[in-house]
């Protein structure tokens, strides 16, 4: 029994923005750029294009972390808004597809039900605001549950590795460093987010396997440039860049292999 529950702990702790396996599928912003799309393609990568929420703001519609959430590497919960479309996409991928029970709208923190950051088995997130079917499922999972004012919580984390995240929200960074999470905090701003100051990190990053990180643009214009490549460096992580312009903010590349 001992070993059954250890393994269990173990499942539990794999991150699902972190495929186990080199991804074959990628949910990006329908407004992503052609060769953002192309570079994924040539990896053999198929990509489910979002479709626009109408009821949240215009620079945000598109982005895939604002409307759903994967409990697991192979289930997805989605906003009822959008549920139709996306049954319809991943039925077709082996993907099991769970109908969330808030309705997103435009007005913060409205939009935020399903924006949850996961890290190491945590669920980071302002839990006043969260999907109640989310939370079930969360809380099913035995994850604990970190309680921020950030309620754009994946946004703001860059996943790097299972105890390792990039972000600029200094709440999140000192409620997951005293977790014990390897935490890199970098300077504000500087990433693209058409209608708002500026984007996050976690935004213009996915992950397409335990060994390779994807982003929508290049570091090399953010000030702490140096910094952010050492510390993926320190991880033996591989930096894809799809796109040699800014870093933009996309609401998360969820990648997953199927």
């Amino acid at each position: 029994h001992k070993k059954v529950n250890k393994y269990k702990v173990i499942i539990l702790k794999k991150n699902p923005f972190i495929p186990q396996l080199f991804a074959n599928l990628a949910i990006i912003d329908g407004r992503a750029s052609e060769a953002i799309i192309k570079n994924l393609e040539r990896l053999n990568i198929y990509v489910i294009k979002t479709i626009k929420c109408d009821d949240v703001s215009e620079p945000i519609s598109y982005h895939p972390d604002i409307v759903m959430h994967p409990i697991n590497h192979n289930t997805i919960i989605v906003a009822p808004n959008v549920y139709d479309y996306y049954r319809e996409c991943f039925s077709k991928r082996g993907i099991k597809i769970i109908k969330g029970e808030r309705y997103l709208s435009c007005k913060y923190p409205e939009d935020i039900a399903y924006n949850v950051g996961r890290i190491y088995g945590h669920a980071i997130h302002n839990f006043k605001y969260t999907d109640e079917k989310l939370l079930f499922y969360l809380k099913k999972s035995g994850l604990e549950l970190i309680n921020v004012k950030q309620g754009y919580s994946k946004c703001s984390m860059a996943i790097v590795d299972e105890k390792a995240i990039i972000t600029s929200d200094y709440l999140i960074y000192k409620e997951l460093t005293n977790l014990g999470v390897d935490v890199l905090l970098i300077e504000s701003g500087h990433i693209f987010l058409e209608g708002y100051n500026y984007g996050f990190i976690g935004g213009a990053c996915g992950n397409l396997s335990k060994d390779v990180i994807v982003t929508t643009g290049n570091f090399n214009l953010h000030p702490d440039y140096e910094k952010i490549i050492n510390f993926l460096k320190k991880y033996k992580k591989n930096l894809l860049i799809l796109n040699n312009d800014m870093i933009i903010d996309l609401g998360t590349i969820i990648c997953l292999y199927c």
